[in-house]
């Protein structure tokens, strides 16, 4: 969850501190995927998959929380954080075998990429929400520079073509992770979901940076 939030930040422009991002998303990769894997192979030889599975859980939804907490602000970034959480811990409650458990951790990000087409679809792309949500952060000027292209039919599409290729883009991701949880065991599947959830969204976000700038050198031709 925090990995999608993360990466559309950076892709969009809202924060380029490189060396700062970087040591982040190092700190989420180990919070969200090392220290689970640990978790795991401690506590399944003892409790079992399920179990094991439940308490590896827990390090990505605190990291979520306390991200939510520190950053003290209700928008649309927060709010997609808060529907992660909440989804997850769904996820985490609802019992079953653990493969049923590794599906429905996976259902979060296809059902975050079906809001984003959704929105698509009725003509208010989420891209502009979380864009704006980002800039919010940094400036109210750029705010208004940036809903002063709301309504042009040139912004209108490109933030519409981003929607679409996000949403896509997760839906493809955690179809190919629902592949692998039946193809490789818990633990091998733990080694390598982070490429999968890592390496989508690093496409999407490389994607994002090339196509937000096409758009701008068009914009300004």
């Amino acid at each position: 969850m925090n990995t999608i939030v993360t990466t559309m930040k950076d892709s969009t422009g809202m924060n380029r501190q490189t060396g700062s991002r970087i040591g982040l998303i190092a700190i989420e990769a180990g919070v969200n995927f090392g220290l689970p894997l640990l978790i795991y192979d401690r506590v399944a030889p003892h409790s079992g998959d399920v179990v094991a599975l439940m308490a590896s859980s827990l390090p990505p939804l605190l990291w979520s929380l306390a991200e939510f907490v520190r950053r003290r602000r209700v928008d649309a970034l927060s709010i997609l954080v808060l529907a992660g959480i909440a989804l997850s811990l769904l996820a985490m409650l609802g019992g079953g075998s653990a493969k049923f458990l590794q599906l429905r951790e996976n259902l979060v990000s296809a059902l975050i990429g079906l809001v984003f087409l959704g929105s698509a679809a009725i003509g208010r792309p989420l891209i502009y929400q979380l864009a704006r949500a980002g800039l919010a952060r940094k400036s109210p000027d750029e705010v208004a520079a940036f809903e002063a292209k709301r309504d042009t039919p040139r912004f209108r599409r490109v933030m519409t073509i981003m929607t679409l290729v996000w949403g896509i883009g997760l839906l493809a991701s955690s179809a190919l992770a629902c592949v692998l949880v039946f193809t490789l065991s818990i633990h091998n599947y733990m080694l390598v979901s982070p490429f999968v959830g890592y390496g989508s969204m690093g496409a999407l976000g490389l994607w994002t940076v090339w196509y937000r700038r096409l758009a701008q050198r068009r914009a300004a031709r």
